[in-house]
């Protein structure tokens, strides 16, 4: 770059990268600023960034097996970080949060390209006022209690159509000797792979369990999974 060109720059104010297709990135950040992240995940990325790897392969996963979905409920969305990756591939997003905080948070980001619905709802205390063609839930089943979790997936089945599916994903029983104290403090219900599918069989005829580690999602041994997915099709008429 000449003299001539910098003394240009700085005239303007204008900052150019050395590579002329990386530039749409500092307009970016010039016209809209930088994209902050939600208070959970900032929270994540200041203790052990890989979480946010595990955390955005789970919600893709998810916009896989939901593509083409019309209407799509998240049940216990926390700060929704990576909820337009399920955005991306379904017609209409509804996401929820018994926790007015992470509500708010959420609705205060939200970007017009982005834009889904963003709502407080506890659905241990009730279904949705509206159905959906399909609901999930990631890294929630864990936090209710034993006796709540019952009507935790009820009142989301209910939610749904007759021809409604479900995905819940939650770290396996296994994992928790590996977990942090603070995730142990909160991990008050985690189950191994024939819980889980116990559970969802009592409102869906059908439940396909799938392992997890860090970012891989497959069909191995369910005791090693450090996480597990349960997809609930069929559901059974309350």
């Amino acid at each position: 770059m000449s003299n001539h060109d910098v003394g240009h720059i700085q005239v303007m104010g204008i900052e150019e990268t050395r590579e002329p297709q990386y530039q749409g990135h500092l307009n970016l950040r010039e016209s809209k600023g930088l994209t902050p992240l939600g208070i959970m995940t900032n929270g994540v990325w200041d203790e052990d960034p890989r979480r946010l790897l595990f955390m955005l392969a789970r919600a893709k996963f998810v916009s896989k097996m939901l593509s083409g979905k019309g209407k799509v409920l998240e049940v216990g969305c926390g700060d929704a970080f990576a909820s337009r990756i399920v955005v991306q591939e379904v017609g209409e997003l509804v996401a929820t949060d018994f926790d007015p905080a992470f509500v708010k948070d959420v609705n205060e980001r939200m970007e017009e390209k982005w834009r889904f619905e963003c709502r407080v709802h506890d659905i241990v205390e009730a279904p949705m006022p509206e159905p959906f063609e399909a609901a999930y839930s990631l890294d929630v089943l864990e936090h209710i209690p034993k006796e709540d979790e019952h009507r935790f997936v009820e009142n989301t089945a209910l939610s749904l159509v007759d021809e409604g599916v479900m995905i819940v994903g939650s770290p396996s029983i296994q994992s928790q000797a590996y977990a942090s104290e603070t995730s142990r403090l909160g991990h008050v219900n985690c189950k191994d792979a024939g819980e889980l599918k116990e559970l969802m069989l009592e409102y869906f005829h059908n439940v396909f369990i799938f392992s997890m580690n860090d970012e891989i999602v497959h069909t191995g041994f369910y005791p090693l999974a450090h996480y597990l997915f349960a997809l609930g099709v069929g559901k059974r008429r309350s």
